[in-house]
């Protein structure tokens, strides 16, 4: 991701912000926010973009070894991006190999996919997907300033929310069935005289 230099100027004046708290005024926050909103839609759009990608390669997956070409540079490309090789990615690979770029990646896949199994063993997720940004809520004058503050005072217990009437009961939830009555008696036939 690429900052314009008003990008930049607004993340600095953020930053500092954030180390030295001094008093803000509205057009900071505003950029701030303008910033944080483009933040945003940018992960939108890498995210919709990636998912593009992956039904790109499961297509192109599908229709081996007519398609090695586009299906060895697409995978290069998402492998690129953070994406974590699936057992039918090796499957391919493995049938493909005879390829020296088919290969290549598949080795770059089994180094990748034996990663992940140990970190899994070691208790360890690997994430595929970088984690959602929070909104950027700690400037004063900020949308915070908006919002009572709900941390506890130091030392103090947090205290669970109380909801404001008891828990409902499971016969609450899940009202008794009501057994089915027999059914409708059909109406008598009239002939028609004729």
């Amino acid at each position: 991701m690429a900052f314009g230099a008003e990008e930049l100027r607004v993340l600095r004046r953020a930053l500092a912000l954030a180390l030295h708290p001094s008093p803000v005024s509205a057009e900071d926050v505003q950029d701030c926010l303008r910033l944080a909103e483009s933040l945003d839609e940018a992960a939108r759009e890498g995210a919709r973009l990636r998912a593009f990608l992956l039904a790109d390669l499961v297509r192109y997956r599908a229709a081996l070894p007519g398609t090695a070409a586009g299906y060895f540079a697409l995978l290069e490309e998402v492998l690129a991006s953070g994406y974590r090789p699936e057992p039918d990615d090796l499957a391919a690979l493995r049938a493909l190999r005879g390829n020296p770029v088919a290969a290549v990646l598949l080795e770059r896949c089994r180094v990748l996919a034996e990663q992940d199994v140990r970190a899994r063993l070691a208790g360890r997720a690997v994430a595929s997907v970088p984690a959602s940004r929070t909104r950027l809520l700690a400037l004063p004058g900020g949308r915070a300033a908006e919002e009572p503050d709900r941390r506890p005072a130091p030392g103090e217990q947090p205290r669970p929310p109380r909801p404001d009437r008891p828990v409902p009961t499971p016969g609450e939830v899940f009202p008794p069935r009501r057994k089915p009555g027999p059914p409708p008696a059909d109406p008598p036939h009239q002939l028609a005289a004729g």
